[in-house]
């Protein structure tokens, strides 16, 4: 993989890692930002075929919060992603790297000296990640408003927190940006509280816990009606399902029992059909083909390692809706994204609410967007339009902002060079990216 014209881009995230070659449409690697630990090993390890035995498995990560805390961390994974995975020659090669908002100076000087004195990097750019989203999705839409006014709010509800960032002329305008402290590894959390106290103790399976959240876990569109539904039992349950832990002998992967019966909630979406009852639309069983399973009659035997979901499903990614329930002094995301509009220039309002982005794993679940708009909608001015886009793939979508940036004509004259490093330092060299 390596030439000598190599720019490599990462998208250094706290839950993953997106590396690749600027130009590609997709990166080559997405990898764990993490080392994890088997309960029968002392060794630390690398994620990386995707095939490990995660049960039980303890994890340390560089970064906390959104925020590099352990470079020591960062270096071991780098080193492994650079030498193993892409194989390419850091001397010979320049870094686009995405950095959270916000990132403090002494962070920063820590990020430069990995980059340029442990790796030798050729030349850096370092960019944030709703200029990236931005960029991308209006090179996607050359006509649309977006790509004309030069103008959009990114969400990005990420692995550590979620921002809604007004971007303008591909720059973030940091002093509109809003940030709610809860991403995918607190709903993860809350998600191992919640089974813990009720089924089985999980407080150790993160890995396992993440895998149950991506799979079972939706935005519902009615909270109080979705309560009452789950509080009924047999087939009337459209949420009720299964999930089986890894048994370590048959498989080592966690999986959905009935994954047809998981998917039930779907009939909701027909808001004039009864909320009770299974009923039949595109792609959803019918009440025939949702008949209670023999094994549904009982309560779930614990030994069999397997645990039921009802109302977790939705209550979990509830939280980023409605933080003020898990005790947290902070608006829910429309309200967010109505206080960053609103410390921009009212010229620039229309647009911003007429381009919303969304991006990050957390807006994966299913019927986020929906939900959204429907929370915005009151709290938006009557003639304004609100428009929530979802990017293509809002795990990859900063990665692909960063490989256009990184195949411009213009990309290597705003790297800093590492001559240029060694000769000003971390704190001027950095200037040159956001100004």
């Amino acid at each position: 993989m390596s030439t000598s014209t190599n720019v490599v881009v990462l998208d250094n995230g706290g839950g993953l890692i997106k590396a690749g070659l600027g130009g590609e449409r997709d990166p080559f690697a997405v990898v764990p930002n993490c080392l994890y630990r088997p309960p029968a090993s002392k060794k630390w390890l690398h994620l990386t075929s995707g095939d490990e035995d995660l049960t039980s498995a303890a994890v340390r990560r560089p970064m906390d919060r959104g925020y590099l805390i352990n470079p020591e961390l960062q270096r071991e994974i780098w080193s492994h992603l650079f030498n193993s995975v892409l194989r390419i020659t850091p001397s010979q090669s320049s870094l686009l790297l995405t950095e959270p908002l916000f990132t403090l100076p002494s962070i920063q000087r820590s990020v430069d000296e990995l980059v340029f004195e442990e790796f030798n990097f050729r030349a850096l750019y370092v960019a944030h990640p709703p200029a990236l989203v931005h960029l991308h999705e209006a090179t996607r839409r050359p006509s649309g408003l977006l790509s004309r006014a030069q103008c959009s709010l990114v969400v990005d509800a990420g692995f550590s927190f979620t921002h809604a960032s007004p971007v303008f002329h591909n720059f973030p305008l940091n002093y509109a940006v809003r940030r709610i402290d809860l991403g995918g590894k607190a709903l993860t959390n809350y998600l191992k509280e919640h089974v813990s106290f009720r089924s089985v103790n999980v407080m150790e399976e993160t890995f396992i816990i993440d895998d149950v959240k991506e799979k079972l876990c939706f935005v519902s569109l009615d909270v109080d009606r979705d309560l009452s539904i789950a509080r009924k039992s047999g087939k009337e349950n459209l949420f009720r399902c299964t999930y089986v832990l890894p048994d370590g002998v048959t498989h080592t992967k966690g999986f959905v029992k009935y994954p047809d019966q998981a998917r039930r909630y779907l009939a909701l979406r027909e808001s004039s059909l009864p909320s009770s009852l299974p009923v039949e639309a595109d792609g959803v069983m019918n009440s025939s083909e949702i008949a209670e399973q023999p094994e549904d009659r009982k309560r779930v035997d614990l030994s069999k390692n397997e645990f039921d979901l009802t109302n977790e499903r939705f209550l979990v990614p509830e939280m980023i809706f409605r933080p003020a329930d898990l005790g947290m002094n902070q608006a829910g995301l429309a309200e967010c994204i109505v206080r960053a509009v609103n410390a921009c220039h009212p010229h620039l309002h229309p647009v911003l609410y007429e381009s919303i982005i969304l991006t990050g794993g957390s807006t994966l679940f299913p019927q986020f967007a929906e939900r959204l708009e429907r929370e915005l909608r009151p709290l938006v001015p009557d003639d304004y339009n609100v428009e929530i886009t979802t990017q293509e793939d809002p795990i990859l979508g900063v990665w692909r902002g960063g490989s256009l940036l990184a195949s411009s004509p213009d990309f290597e004259a705003m790297c800093v060079t590492k001559s240029e490093y060694e000769e000003l330092g971390s704190a001027r060299c950095r200037k040159r990216f956001f100004h």
